[in-house]
């Protein structure tokens, strides 16, 4: 069953052409993987999806009373508003009718008129049916599935109007997450998650039963999550029917396929065009001169001219010219922690934390967010000192630094070029060559550092670090705000590089490509696994159970069997109580059915529904 279909959309902005011409569709409960280099149009047609920008030409057709869930920018609550009321909105239709029981409840108790009461009944379990139906009773379940997984716990009783963007836009993912809109649109969904909460959304989605279209730079998560890739290049779209590793092999070997064909149509054409020239020169040179001859020419002229003639496909597409040498290297100690301990406040970020990096390691720090990964880098790069222990940073280190949060306090008149050589000191033609590198040419580097996108400030700020005099690299976030094709450029240019390097990251194929070493965060201590992140989280499990394996095992086995028949002798007496309400409620239909009398009626009924609620919390309880 299709869900959506686009046919032949154009979209343009200030007679640009964004796209023009595309079709395709997804049926009901596809996993679509939208992908192309930053500034294809990937959000522009997650806007004309959602209904929030018009097309130029072309329709959209969505299925007949689809829900579609975009989060193109955060919402608006009141100012008093908390967390948890912000994600109960959700289920606004839900609670709506969750109101209207407790008057019907309060109304009933009040009425002597049994024919009102009757009615009032009537209407009670018409509202209760349809709550039931629609899971009005798994609402907080619900919420503290989707809050536990995304790691939101801490923000429930703030205020939502003090939370910071990051804060809101997790928020917003969590709220249309429990909506659980027909279609989902998420674009850049892992953005401000940890680790931990990637891993969750992805097994989420997996699980989920609409549709979905996702706009990802994460390679492992859009292998886990999608089954078809749409690949928006140049203002063309193509469909793939596999997830993105295949995709990548599938297009590589397309590519090579219509390269090939295009080869072989430029050596047809070129033994044409000889072809003509020859026999304008045969009957040039006959004598008088051949009309025969002539006309064959003219005639070879005008097939190749309605000849269909093939693109060159674009094998070598520019891509960002990166390349980072070491300056004078370091000892081989580079940075040893020992006993250190951080805390800010009341709060205790880590303690006992031991570490030593040594040249040329490529060393990652992972943990979920707030448990002190940039605190670990900013102690390194000694913008903070620690509580306890000591940190030292080994001789000739000279370390380049890449913030998360790049040009945040620059000034908003500053232009890229400035920037560039406020860190670089060259002349300005050495500037834009090297500039041109990556990726800015011409006039765009005259823009202003405060009108870039994030990813443009993330190459601009490499381009900085690539020309300037360092051994060792510290990267906080570093594949942030990059497409895949740029982040494949930095791993490169990473593994080239001959210096130490020590990353924050929640990319796990950038941690699984060039790392060998993982400091985890985690309960406010920090373990070291030789490898890569893989094994860390292998490794990681495996600590975890041993941690709750810590009594002797005959005194476990006596304390889960002691724990087993407890619960067994509860279970017991619940079925038991269980039994004895339904065997109540019986009695009590019984009664109702015979009598008229209507402070009986109201007394009974009440009765009843307290034995209800009293069932209802006891199976709750059993099935727990």
């Amino acid at each position: 069953m299709i869900a959506c279909s686009v046919n032949q959309a154009k979209k343009m902005y200030g007679g640009h052409i964004i796209f023009e011409n595309i079709s395709f569709e997804v049926k009901k409960g596809d996993r679509v993987g939208l992908v192309g280099r930053n500034g294809s149009g990937k959000t522009t047609l997650f806007r004309l999806l959602a209904g929030e920008d018009t097309l130029d030409a072309g329709q959209i057709h969505w299925r007949k009373g689809s829900t579609i869930g975009y989060l193109s920018q955060i919402p608006e609550f009141d100012s008093g508003i908390s967390v948890t009321a912000v994600l109960k909105t959700a289920f606004s239709e839900l609670l709506e009718i969750e109101e209207k029981m407790k008057k019907l409840e309060l109304a009933m108790t009040k009425e002597t008129d049994g024919e009102l009461l009757q009615r009032l009944i009537d209407d009670y379990g018409e509202f209760q049916e349809t709550f039931t139906i629609k899971g009005g009773y798994e609402i907080d379940v619900k919420i503290e599935k989707v809050v536990g997984g995304l790691k939101l716990a801490d923000l429930l009783e703030r205020k939502f109007a003090s939370l910071s963007g990051g804060e809101k836009t997790k928020i917003s993912l969590a709220l249309m997450l429990l909506k659980n809109p027909d279609f989902l649109l998420l674009d850049e969904p892992t953005n401000h998650l940890d680790l931990m909460a990637v891993e969750w959304l992805g097994d989420f989605l997996q699980a989920y039963e609409g549709t979905i279209i996702v706009i990802s730079h994460d390679r492992y998560f859009l292998d886990e999550v999608v089954n078809k890739i749409l690949d928006l290049e140049d203002g063309e779209l193509t469909c793939y029917h596999t997830n993105f590793s295949g995709f990548i092999k599938e297009k590589e070997e397309m590519l090579l396929r219509e390269f090939q064909a295009y080869e072989e149509q430029q050596k047809k054409i070129k033994k044409i065009k000889e072809a003509i020239k020859r026999l304008r020169d045969w009957a040039n040179r006959a004598k008088p001169p051949n009309e025969g001859l002539h006309k064959r020419a003219t005639n070879m002229e005008r097939a190749l001219e309605r000849m269909e003639k093939l693109k060159r496909p674009p094998l070598n597409r520019k891509k960002m010219g990166l390349e980072m040498d070491a300056s004078k290297r370091s000892g081989n100690d580079v940075i040893l922690m020992k006993d250190v301990a951080k805390r800010f406040g009341e709060k205790l970020l880590f303690k006992d934390v031991h570490m030593h990096i040594t040249y040329q390691q490529r060393v990652a720090i992972v943990g979920e967010n707030g448990s002190g990964k940039s605190t670990l880098l900013k102690l390194i790069l000694q913008q903070v000192d620690c509580d306890e222990g000591e940190v030292r940073v080994g001789s000739s280190v000279k370390i380049g630094y890449l913030a998360q949060h790049v040009f945040s306090d620059m000034d908003d008149e500053t232009t890229i070029i400035e920037a560039f050589r406020n860190e670089v000191p060259v002349t300005e033609g050495e500037a834009r060559q090297i500039l041109a590198k990556f990726l800015f040419y011409g006039h765009t580097v005259f823009r202003k550092v405060s009108q870039m996108s994030g990813g443009e400030k993330m190459r601009l700020r490499l381009a900085q670090l690539m020309h300037q005099d360092m051994n060792v690299l510290i990267l906080d976030e570093p594949t942030n705000h990059l497409d895949i094709e740029s982040r494949e450029v930095l791993e490169e240019a990473l593994d080239d590089y001959n210096g130490t390097i020590v990353a924050v990251s929640h990319d796990r194929y950038f941690l699984n490509r060039l790392f060998e070493k993982i400091y985890w965060i985690e309960e406010r201590e920090v373990h070291c696994f030789e490898g890569d992140y893989t094994w860390a989280k292998e490794k990681m499990a495996e600590k975890r159970l041993m941690k709750t394996a810590i009594e002797p095992a005959p005194q476990k086995r006596k304390k889960l069997e002691q724990e087993k028949q407890q619960k067994s002798r509860e279970n017991g007496d619940i079925e038991k109580e269980l039994e004895a309400i339904e065997q109540s409620l019986v009695t009590l239909d019984k009664k109702l059915a015979g009598t008229q009398e209507l402070e009986e009626i109201q007394k009974m009924y009440n009765e009843k529904e307290d034995l209800e609620k009293q069932w209802e919390r006891l199976y709750e309880q059993l099935e727990e």
